[in-house]
């Protein structure tokens, strides 16, 4: 069976979600890096950088989120109805690398700057000024997706791909943090990915599960 450690609200969240698509039996094993889980010799083993999620399917360890995604698309999309998951064309894969990438670094990397100097870097090392830069690059990356997805269904072609995925964890993050605010046509799309049958909770939904 596969195993998957980490849990919601993180980013394993975009693993759980592609599990759930294709309907795979897996097993999710919480880390806990509070207690420091993360750093404990066997976690290492799997990932030395110490971080989650990671996938582990037979002799395969895998993590970053979205080379799981990626391999899950690659290794199961025959179980997705209608298939789509990964493009067919050499031109559409690239579109779709295209946006998974540009999510990647050009918007979840300010995301992380936030969370880095909201709550996670010690008191001393935290900067107000570097939010407020953040969340300027962040608005100003989805401004571009946002222009993309005029009159779109779907980031890539006209069914849901990885990208489609990727980006509904990365924008309901966003979301979190009031940056879709000028994005009508990313929020009105974002509703839409949530609203599927197997859509897993939002971040906000699995922050009020940790607080219950």
């Amino acid at each position: 069976m596969i195993r998957l450690y980490g849990t919601p609200p993180t980013r394993a969240l975009r693993a759980i979600w592609l599990l759930g698509e294709l309907d795979l039996p897996h097993e999710i094993i919480p880390v806990d890096i509070g207690a420091g889980e993360n750093r404990a010799p066997e976690f290492l083993a799997l990932n030395p950088a110490a971080k989650l999620p990671v996938l582990v399917d037979g002799d395969l360890v895998i993590s970053e989120s979205a080379a799981i995604q990626l391999y899950l698309a690659d290794r199961y999309g025959d179980r997705f109805p209608g298939g789509g998951l990964i493009p067919e064309t050499p031109e559409d894969r690239a579109r779709m690398h295209h946006w998974l990438f540009f999510l990647m670094t050009e918007i979840e990397a300010p995301l992380w700057r936030i969370a880095l100097h909201s709550f996670l870097y010690a008191p001393e090392e935290k900067s107000d000024a570097e939010i407020a830069l953040a969340k300027r690059d962040g608005r100003r990356m989805i401004a571009v997706l946002e222009q993309h997805m005029q009159g779109r269904d779907f980031i890539v072609g006209g069914q849901v791909t990885v990208a489609d995925f990727n980006a509904a964890f990365t924008l309901d993050w966003a979301n979190e943090e009031e940056l879709l605010d000028d994005a009508p046509a990313l929020r009105a799309w974002l509703e839409s990915m949530y609203a599927r049958a197997k859509a897993p909770v939002t971040i906000a939904e699995a922050m009020a599960g940790l607080e219950a």
